[in-house]
């Protein structure tokens, strides 16, 4: 009978971190599913930038493979100190897990901001409907380096059980992979996250 405790408690937690995994990939296809062609969310912004005339690592563009010990790229390096530190103590202990923090967006010009909204417009067919997705220079938290985009659902997965420790949370829903420093949730926990940036307060000072 004493075994039967240990034996159960790693089926439970794979159990539910196929089901955390499987939700993050659920939300992230959402989009697609209901017509909008979004880019995939976990590969690196270069493949999805090749296209931005006039921009490149200067503006925030990340290459494929970048992680959060990234020095030498603004994206990472103008990251907000404190979430820098959180971000790179969290990739720390997950390195212990095999999982490896990858940054897929980071801090961004607002020139490259701006860029990326035109581009969300266009798809989207309105500012509206855009603005679920993309910030203005003004208002995103990327242009200010308060916000990451974490590559890979893995890490995501990670982050959503381990996250609030560091004081790293989720903060829309409709967005799995943009993580945020809030201090209080290593005590309090993470606060429930907007539905998208629309709903978030910031977005309408």
């Amino acid at each position: 009978m004493t075994g039967t405790p240990s034996t159960a408690r790693p089926t439970i937690r794979r159990i539910r971190w196929l089901f955390a995994i499987g939700l993050v990939v659920v939300i992230a296809r959402i989009p697609t599913a209901l017509g909008y062609q979004l880019p995939d969310p976990w590969s690196s912004t270069t493949s999805r930038s090749e296209h931005h005339e006039g921009l490149d690592e200067t503006d925030g563009i990340v290459p494929d493979g970048t992680t959060v010990f990234a020095d030498d790229l603004p994206a990472v390096a103008n990251l907000d100190p404190a979430l820098l530190k959180s971000l790179r103590r969290a990739a720390t202990e997950a390195a212990n897990d095999k999982v490896g923090f990858y940054v897929n967006s980071g801090w961004r010009s607002p020139a490259y901001q701006n860029q990326l909204l035109r581009e969300a417009i266009t798809m989207y067919g309105s500012e509206a409907e855009a603005a679920r997705w993309v910030a203005t220079p003004a208002k995103s938290p990327h242009v200010s380096g308060e916000a990451v985009d974490i590559g890979r659902p893995e890490a995501a997965t990670w982050l959503s059980e381990h996250g609030a420790k560091y004081g790293l949370c989720q903060i829309y829903r409709n967005e799995p992979w943009h993580y945020e420093l809030r201090t209080t949730a290593i005590d309090d926990g993470c606060p429930r996250p907007y539905a998208d940036p629309t709903d978030d307060p910031r977005t309408q000072e």
